[in-house]
């Protein structure tokens, strides 16, 4: 099994490996770091890219289809990947909610999951919520049956672990093994990869495959470790733990100039003076049945299970069940934000409170709006860890089809729905009336969807970003330096017509134009309300520092030159000159508001896409 490497080299990570793993057993593979454990373990669960893994996989001699693998198997990972607010027992019911076919009724699922609470040994944690680092949950190594309980809740034929005891205690460990072993005697075939079992565990270990350098130095059973390296020439002391032994020896072979050749050969010939003769059904299809009559592939009567449990829309609803639940147990997350967008919208309403209609209450204004409309994007930003956390859940449920994609991103947008509601209400209420905002009941409504649609398109922004950005250290740069650069281009700094031409695309892309746009229409959209008059001319000149009557001499001055009657009640500006002299005069408010909940809608599109090919959860 040759992987690609950079520059189209190859790199041969497997080779020539063979074994035999059986339904009822537990086949361990072992060796050092680096020696291909998890590299098998990934190719035979079909997790390494079609165009880095070249060779084929086959059960019973038949080439099997990702499709099909993917319904008769299960992958556990060597991360545990849950939700922390969720009990044991919700956690499984879950999974059972997500994998069982959709025909099986919930006392029956709910039945499933009691059953495999008792072979994982969580009997006594039902209760108990998983947990994080600012909860107490549940121990270790029961969280890692919680997660081994939740790829197999449909009872697969075939189980792939990677590693399942790093990390643990020898106690834990041994517990892993034992509810693995639990599993296999339900008619199971488990596939785990370990770095170097303890005397116990080797004790409920069936075969045995010992890598190093991605070949075979060892096939065979456990017990015939000490005969196997007697024969080569390295007897085992009798009261030293085989594996470490093997695993020594190998080590310091590595180290030498011909390496691990000579075992390598020994191992040859030795299967083929020991080898076994395996059995096989006619054909996989056959195969595969006789396990789903034993009781295999929880309630499926034939090989061709649905690619999906549920329906679109029950996936939904699973899906945000399960966030809500969650999120309602951790309400400290979303009280944070609503007291960051409480705080924010009481300072500015008591630094810009009561603005008048002056040239500086004007520039106050847009000032104001420019504020609210980029912290209503930043404030969205406090939500990517959370992303990025549920996206590796994603990632590792819908390796095995659990719901689809299109599922995920519609729950993802409905769940948040609410919160952005609130948060916009409380936002407007607080700043509307204090700042003496115009428009009156019908611009305070209209105010208060435009905050919501600009919370609505920095979630979608930020929930879309998440999809791309691989890591949380880099996930807050890059939002930041977007919104930077969105803000800079929103017509804020630098009015719309005088932004260099091979700029001005970037205007359009901002997403803080359109809401900013938006609020500028609300306040100033108005032929008859007055933001400049008589002696409110010389405010923004040198002039403003003469006395009243001396300005008002002037304004008769300017009225004999022009020939038009000038006087301190004359009006020079109004709200739509504002607007046109902020270059906002291409679309309406409407317009803007309608565009601002579309780009929400776009990012949620583009988030499904970074989800459908961004997330493949395989290695390359």
């Amino acid at each position: 099994m040759p992987l690609l490497t950079g520059g189209g080299r190859t790199k041969t990570l497997l080779n020539g490996i063979s074994g035999v793993a059986r339904d009822g057993e537990i086949l361990a593979v072992l060796g050092a770091s680096g020696s291909g454990k998890s590299t098998l373990i990934d190719a035979l669960a079909n997790r390494i890219s079609k165009g880095s893994l070249k060779g084929n996989i086959t059960l019973n001699d038949e080439v099997v289809e990702s499709r099909v693998l993917k319904s008769i198997s299960a992958y556990v990972m060597q991360h545990d990947l849950l939700f922390p607010m969720l009990t044991v027992e919700e956690t499984l019911m879950f999974a059972a909610e997500f994998r069982l076919p959709r025909t099986m009724s919930k006392s029956k699922k709910r039945t499933r999951v009691q059953a495999l609470i008792d072979q994982l040994g969580l009997r006594n944690a039902t209760e108990t919520v998983i947990g994080d680092e600012g909860h107490r949950g549940v121990s270790g190594g029961e969280r890692r049956r919680v997660s081994i309980g939740v790829d197999i809740i449909h009872d697969p034929i075939i189980l792939f672990l990677d590693e399942p005891t790093s990390g643990l205690d020898s106690t834990s460990a041994f517990m892993i093994v034992k509810a693995l072993q639990r599993i296999a005697q339900s008619g199971s075939i488990v596939i785990m990869s370990i770095h170097q079992p303890s005397y116990r565990i080797l004790g409920l270990l069936d075969r045995l495959i010992i890598l190093s350098n991605g070949q075979t130095v060892y096939t065979g059973l456990p017990t015939n470790l000490s005969l196997y390296f007697s024969e080569f020439g390295y007897p085992i002391p009798e009261k030293e733990n085989k594996t470490e032994f093997a695993l020594d020896l190998i080590w310091e072979l590595e180290g030498s100039p011909e390496g691990t050749k000579s075992l390598i050969e020994f191992n040859k010939k030795w299967q083929s003076k020991n080898s076994e003769l395996v059995r096989l059904c006619s054909s996989l299809k056959e195969a595969i049945s006789v396990s789903i009559s034993k009781g295999k592939l929880v309630s499926t009567s034939t090989a061709m299970v649905p690619r999906f449990a549920n329906s679109f829309w029950k996936e939904i609803l699973v899906l945000s069940n399960r966030s809500i639940l969650n999120s309602r147990r951790m309400p400290e997350l979303f009280v944070t934000r609503l007291v960051a967008v409480l705080v924010t919208g009481f300072i500015l309403a008591t630094m810009f409170w009561q603005l008048d209609n002056s040239p500086k209450g004007i520039q106050e204004r847009l000032g104001f709006f420019a504020f609210i409309m980029s912290t209503t994007f930043y404030a969205c930003t406090d939500t990517l860890p959370v992303l990025l956390h549920e996206r590796y859940i994603f990632m590792r449920e819908t390796a095995y089809n659990s719901y689809q994609r299109s599922s995920y991103v519609v729950s993802n947008a409905l769940v948040v729905l609410p919160g952005l509601i609130l948060l916009s209400f409380a936002f407007t209420t607080i700043t509307f009336w204090a700042i003496g905002l115009n428009g009156g009941f019908s611009g305070f409504l209209y105010y208060l969807l435009i905050i919501f649609a600009s919370f609505w398109s920095g979630s979608s922004l930020v929930t879309f970003l998440s999809g791309i950005i691989p890591h949380l250290m880099l996930g807050y740069p890059i939002v930041v330096a977007i919104l930077a650069c969105f803000l800079l281009f929103s017509g804020f700094f630098i009015n719309r017509d005088r932004i260099p031409a091979y700029w001005i695309w970037f205007h359009y892309l901002s997403v803080i134009k359109y809401p900013y746009e938006a609020v500028l229409h609300n306040e100033f959209d108005n032929s008859t309300e007055c933001f400049m008059r008589g002696i409110q001319l010389f405010d923004d000149t040198p002039l403003v520092t003469i006395p009243n009557a001396m300005k008002v001499r002037l304004l008769q001055s300017f009225s004999d030159v022009l020939g038009t009657k000038i006087t301190s009640s004359t009006c020079f500006s109004r709200g739509v000159d504002i607007l046109r002299n902020q270059g906002i005069t291409d679309l309406s408010k409407w317009d803007c508001l309608f565009i601002t909940l579309a780009w929400g809608f776009f990012f949620r599109i583009l988030f499904y896409f970074s989800l459908l090919f961004g997330s493949k959860n395989k290695r390359t």
